[in-house]
């Protein structure tokens, strides 16, 4: 009766319909194989075109979607006295603080290794083709320490149409951060009339970017179900401590992140007492972990740190929503691991210029694309082409990439509000994590 009188009660939330898309998926994928096959159609095709749709979706909003956010963020900021005292310590300490994560997850998925599997790569575990595989590898080989100039020349492309046509981020970025920055320096009128253009253009994307997303649990179920019919069963053990050491290494690295590397920032920069901070956090840790998302735990931020931390409203109502739109520690950290992972799943031995790009695009990413929902599927994609490695291997994470977003948003969240105490403190303010204020 309730089917009939109330259709929004038939909806599932998106993360329940991703993963019921996964579970079908798995079950799918195992049936079928990779021979079975519908009218003369094997669904192993079927498998690969939902899931090619879907990505090339992704990439198709990637372009217009990166320039639009990062032109006018940085134009919302430099536009009053985010430039200024208060501006250029909150975005110092947001750039640090992933720089920072990144580098904790690049140490533990070089630590750990969950690539590999007995001492070799897992492509053929994980449903790579070797042939594939193969070529993947010669075009990433032969980068050395020479390249990491190369890095820096491609930050500044001679011709910016021919970079977006490419995929070169790299370049992209750069020249939105410029463009975004001197916006904010020509006159009123047209400085006005450029903002709402980019801004307009932003919100269309992101209406698409919905709409694409709604596709996300048949896209999701393409890329799954092609890997697991791909997958020999005698391997499937293999598969599962492959992705186990994936799932250890994003879990230890945003840990470490979470009860060190921000703990000492608040004991030794702001000098006051990190248990007395996770106290006062709890609600909005607790809350974004379940709703896995920045935007919608922000309200409860703010309240947490201003009336359990201490910090004035002056402080948190501009270094939160800013960190709620570029600062994505734990996104960042998860970006790098899964490039890395999917690298070492290819054997590929990584160089040192392609580990620092890997560092370099993924502290980038993480601000332009930071608001977007799904970020990090879109993130990876840029990173895997910078880097040369094919999109459709995000196929490879997407069985705990769910679990691991919660984690990573907690992460998220938590480094915002670290920054408003560190802001404040550094602002003078005397009464932040006071006993009156903690709700020990």
């Amino acid at each position: 009766m309730y089917l009939q009188t109330d259709s929004r009660m038939m909806k599932f939330k998106l993360h329940w319909q991703i993963l019921i898309a996964l579970g079908c998926a798995v079950i799918a994928g195992y049936l079928s194989g990779k021979d079975a096959a519908v009218f003369g159609i094997t669904l192993f095709a079927v498998y690969s075109f939902i899931g090619t749709l879907f990505l090339n979706a992704l990439k198709m909003i990637i372009v217009p979607l990166v320039v639009s956010s990062i032109i006018t963020g940085i134009a919302g900021i430099g536009g009053g006295q985010g430039l200024g005292r208060i501006g250029a310590k909150t975005v110092s300490y947001y750039m640090v603080t992933s720089l920072f994560a990144i580098l904790v997850g690049l140490l533990f998925v070089n630590l750990l290794s969950p690539g590999i599997i007995d001492g070799q790569p897992a492509y053929e575990v994980l449903g790579l083709d070797e042939t594939y595989a193969a070529q993947v590898t010669a075009k990433v080989e032969g980068r050395g320490v020479s390249d990491i100039a190369g890095v820096f020349l491609s930050m500044v492309p001679s011709n910016i149409v021919s970079a977006a046509a490419n995929g070169q981020m790299l370049g992209l970025i750069f020249f939105s951060i410029l463009f975004g920055f001197f916006m904010t320096r020509i006159g009123e009128p047209y400085a006005e009339s450029q903002y709402n253009f980019w801004q307009g253009i932003y919100e269309v994307m992101m209406k698409i970017t919905d709409w694409v997303m709604k596709f996300a649990p048949l896209g999701i179920f393409g890329l799954v179900a092609k890997v697991v019919a791909d997958i020999d069963p005698d391997e499937i053990g293999g598969l599962a401590r492959s992705l186990g050491l994936f799932f250890i290494s994003v879990v230890l690295a945003l840990a470490v992140h979470v009860l060190v590397t921000l703990p000492l920032m608040l004991r030794f920069i702001a000098r006051v007492s990190p248990i007395r901070h996770y106290q006062a956090m709890a609600p909005a840790m607790l809350t974004a972990f379940s709703t896995a998302s920045s935007a919608a735990t922000l309200p409860l931020t703010m309240e947490c740190v201003e009336k359990n931390a201490g910090v004035s409203n002056r402080t948190s109502s501009f270094v939160l929503p800013l960190g709620a739109t570029i600062n994505m520690d734990g996104t960042a950290l998860y970006e790098c691991v899964a490039a890395m992972f999917i690298a070492q799943a290819y054997g590929i031995e990584l160089t040192l210029t392609t580990q620092f790009t890997v560092v370099l695009v993924a502290l980038l990413t993480s601000i332009g694309v930071a608001a977007v929902p799904a970020a990090s599927l879109v993130a990876i994609s840029i990173i895997l082409a910078t880097i040369g490695l094919p999109a459709e291997a995000i196929g490879m994470i997407l069985a705990v990439d769910r679990i691991l977003d919660m984690f990573r948003t907690s992460v998220n969240v938590f480094s915002d509000s670290c920054g408003a105490v560190v802001i404040g403190k550094l602002e003078g303010e005397k009464d932040i994590l006071r006993s009156n204020f903690s709700r020990a």
